[in-house]
Parts: C-alpha cells; sequence; structure tokens
C-alpha cells in the first residue's frame, strides 16, 4: 500500500534529519509505531524513495503529499524554485499576496481595536499591549497555560464536535529560533514546548496559546489520530512543509474569534496578528522579488514602528530557509481566511470547524467547504 510505504520512509527520513542535528520532518504522528526506526542513508535515498512511490500513488491526497515532500526534498538538496511554485506544491495555495490598500485597512482595524484598550500606536504598542494584557510571571505561565485550556476545552469542543481524548505536556526550552510556543506530539499524547528566549508571558497570552497550541494543534492532531484509527487514506505524519498547514495555522491563530468574540482584549490581539502576518507576507514576497534588505527594512519598520532591528532580522533570515520559506506562508495565508470565516453565517462556521478536527483539510479542501471565501494566499498585490 503506497500510504504504509510513504509513511515508512517518511519516519527513516526524518530520523536521519534528527540525528544529524537537522529539522525535524514529522512534527505530529497520528499513527505512532512502536517499534524502532532505521535512520535513511541520505536525502538522495529518500528523494529516489519518494518520486517512485509518488508514480504509484492513484489517490489524490497521496501524490499532492508525496509532491510536498519531494518539493521540500529538493529544496534542502539545494533546489530552489519560484516562490509561487514552491508555495503552491507545498502549502497547496497559491502566494500572489495583498494589496497595499488591503494592508493598511487592517493595519487601521487593529490600531481602532488597540485605541480603544488605550493603547497608542508607536514605538510603544508592543510594550503597552503586554501591560494591558497583564503580565504573568515565567513561573506561572505553565499552570495558566493548563488552567485556561480545561476553562476553554467544552466550549472548542462544541465548535468542532471533537470528542477525541488527549495528554497535555508542557516543557520549557531555551533556544535561538523564531518560534516562542511549539506543540508536537503522537497520537493522543501532545507536548507544549515554551520557548523562554523569545515567549513573552501575559494573561491574555495564557488564554491565546491555550486554544492556538492545546485546543487549537494539540486537539486537533488528537482529533485526526482518531479518525486515522477507521478511515485514513491520507498520510497519518504530519509535516510543516505539506498541505494541512494553511488550516493548522490558520484556524488556531483564529479560533478565539470562534469561541470567545466577546474576548475585547484578545480580539483586538487578533486583529493585531492579522497585520503582522500581512506585513510578514510583504516581507516574504519582496525578499523573492529582489527587493534590497535595507528597503524591506525600512518597510518593516514604517508598517510595525515598535519592532527592532533584531525582530527584522529574524523576520527576513527566517524566510530563507528551505523549510520557513514555505511553512511561513502558511501564517498570513490561513489567518485572513479563517478571519473572513468568522464572519461568515453560522452554518458556514459550523461545517468547515467540524470538517477541520475529523480529518487533515487542503486549502483545496477549504474551498470546497466555503467556496465564497477569500482568495487562500492573497489576490495579488
Amino acid at each position: 500500500m503506497v500510504r504504509d510505504e510513504a509513511e515508512t520512509v517518511l519516519r527513516a527520513w526524518h530520523a536521519y534529519e534528527v540525528r544529524r542535528g537537522g529539522s525535524p520532518v514529522i512534527d505530529f504522528d497520528c499513527h505512532p509505531v512502536d517499534a524502532d526506526v532505521e535512520p535513511a542513508g541520505d536525502r538522495l535515498e529518500v528523494y529516489q524513495r519518494l518520486t517512485e512511490l509518488r508514480d504509484r500513488a492513484d489517490e489524490d491526497c497521496l501524490a499532492g503529499r508525496l509532491d510536498a515532500d519531494i518539493a521540500y526534498l529538493g529544496a534542502l538538496l539545494g533546489e530552489r524554485r519560484p516562490l509561487a511554485e514552491y508555495v503552491q506544491v507545498t502549502q497547496g495555495c497559491g502566494a500572489a499576496g495583498w494589496s497595499p490598500e488591503y494592508v493598511r485597512a487592517r493595519g487601521e482595524q487593529a490600531r481602532e481595536a488597540l485605541a480603544e484598550l488605550g493603547v497608542n500606536w508607536g514605538p510603544g504598542t508592543g510594550d503597552d499591549m503586554n501591560e494591558v494584557e497583564g503580565p504573568l510571571g515565567l513561573e506561572d505561565a505553565p499552570d495558566a497555560i493548563r488552567k485556561t485550556s480545561d476553562q476553554l476545552e467544552p466550549a472548542v469542543r462544541e465548535a468542532t464536535g471533537s470528542t477525541a481524548p488527549f495528554e497535555l505536556d508542557i516543557e520549557t526550552a531555551n533556544v535561538d529560533a523564531y518560534w516562542a510556543y511549539w506543540l508536537d506530539g503522537a497520537g493522543h499524547r501532545v507536548r507544549l514546548r515554551l520557548n523562554l528566549r523569545n515567549a513573552v508571558f501575559t494573561k491574555v497570552g495564557a488564554r491565546r496559546f491555550a486554544l492556538h497550541e492545546v485546543l487549537g494543534h494539540g486537539l486537533q492532531s488528537s482529533s485526526w489520530t482518531e479518525t486515522a484509527k477507521t478511515s485514513a487514506p491520507w498520510i497519518r505524519l504530519m509535516s510543516v512543509h505539506a498541505l494541512q498547514q494553511v488550516l493548522l495555522e490558520g484556524l488556531a491563530q483564529a479560533l478565539p474569534l470562534f469561541v470567545i468574540p466577546d474576548d475585547q482584549v484578545l480580539t483586538a490581539r487578533i486583529r493585531l496578528d492579522h497585520f503582522i502576518q500581512l506585513v510578514r507576507a510583504e516581507l516574504h514576497l519582496g525578499l523573492e522579488d529582489g527587493v534590497p534588505i535595507r528597503d524591506l527594512a525600512d518597510h518593516a519598520r514604517s508598517r510595525i514602528p515598535w519592532w527592532s532591528d533584531a525582530v527584522i532580522a529574524d523576520t527576513l533570515t527566517d524566510r530563507g530557509s528551505p523549510q520557513l520559506r514555505t511553512y511561513l506562508w502558511s501564517y498570513p495565508a490561513g489567518i485572513d481566511w479563517f478571519v473572513h470565516l468568522a464572519e461568515a453565517d453560522p452554518a458556514t462556521r459550523r461545517k468547515v470547524l467540524h470538517a477541520a478536527y475529523a480529518r487533515p483539510l487542503t486549502p483545496a479542501d477549504l474551498v470546497s467547504l466555503w467556496p465564497d471565501g477569500p482568495k487562500i494566499g492573497g489576490p495579488g498585490r
């Protein structure tokens, strides 16, 4: 069976990358196995096996996933496809971007939401917003996130229809990476890591990341594990270079709008996140277009005046990585689509959220569920 053979190859590839200190290939395992996995010999060996399996794949869900694996592995081997092509084959959506007028409009929406909280737009916006959200001590963060997850879990299950069990472990890390929070796991066991180097903890942030990481990624992935026990023609190993990431990151970022829409402070944060992701998309496309770094940095400062040069530098640097060049596009593409969905009629919202917790959905699946939604990845600049 092509699916099972592909999963064997992906596990071997994952073991190879982990052994050499590279980025993991498998982000969440919806079909964990007990057997030890022998690492692949090298990347070219994996590439050849994946292309052989792709020639035999006769189901769209398998062919699309193998295309994504082959494209990402090709990038690791030195291939550099145009961004639009690379994003299309890996994330399953376009990379046309959004017009400056649209980005400014979403920025104005964020400004208005922050102004209602007494937060001014300028160099101090980030610090002022954290103060409004309520500082939270480092030692209190894990318990606050766990407690908030327990409180919000019934509302998320009601919104999504999920009945899957899950177990949560919370760990701390201190690594030089772009992420502040990261969730991975296997089966019904999920692990949330807090990167102390980047994370800023607030009381509202505890609600935000309980929804994003635990009840978004964690419960959703555990729900897919439950589905995989009975019916899963799709590859049961989730990877950030593959076609479910627009769904995962989009819904996780926007989930508060569906679950606790009356939370004014958290809603303001989501409006701000939406705008920031659109600006990151502008920088992403600017790099692809060959815009000088100095000009991109000036543009970032004009859009987000509280960003430091270090934040701007990391934002640009990350988008040069073969993995992050594709994966980070899922954030603006996803949040924009799901923010629009939160404004759709209740029946459409319910249909999409229930489907989203039943199985991994590609952008094409999302469009089929809501044909009237916006263009995923933007209508163009």
